[in-house]
């Protein structure tokens, strides 16, 4: 199986954390937009496109380059995310879509939040995500890599 991260991390380093113990897993680069080369992306069994979540959105960079991919078909993709609460993922997941990808599934972990309000109280979530976080992403990149490789 042959399969790509796509992740936009900037403030604490925790999406790339989360990122790459699934890339680990998946056996998959972990890159940012500006290093994919959009014309090999059709040739990915899997592609995770992922950030943090500001102002309960993904990251613009993550969502201009998603949103600017050329819709064609391709393959299984998911979309995951970092964030201090729950997020909202079916935003990403309908960008995915419309760029021609058929979306797998999806993971969120929680994580060190600092943003604005919450940076006077120290921020939320320190330590997170933990180990167990890690392992959480691992299982669920097992699990995806499981259900791809079945369906080939």
């Amino acid at each position: 199986m042959k399969a790509l991260i796509v992740c936009v991390s900037v403030s604490h380093g925790n999406t790339r954390r989360v990122a790459e113990a699934m890339g680990e897993v998946l056996e998959a680069a972990v890159v940012e937009p500006e290093e994919v080369d959009v014309d090999e992306l059709g040739s990915y069994d899997l592609v995770g496109f992922g950030s943090g979540i500001f102002n309960q959105r993904f990251h613009p960079r993550l969502r201009g380059f998603v949103r600017g991919l050329p819709k064609q078909r391709r393959g299984k993709a998911f979309v995951f995310a970092t964030s201090g609460f729950p997020p909202q993922l079916w935003p990403m997941e309908r960008l995915a879509r419309r760029a021609g990808f058929e979306v797998a599934n999806t993971f969120s972990v929680r994580a060190f939040d600092t943003w604005a309000p919450l940076r006077l109280v120290g921020g939320i979530n320190k330590g997170k995500p933990d180990a167990a976080d890690l392992e959480t992403a691992r299982e669920f990149a097992a699990g995806l890599r499981a259900r791809v490789t079945a369906g080939s």
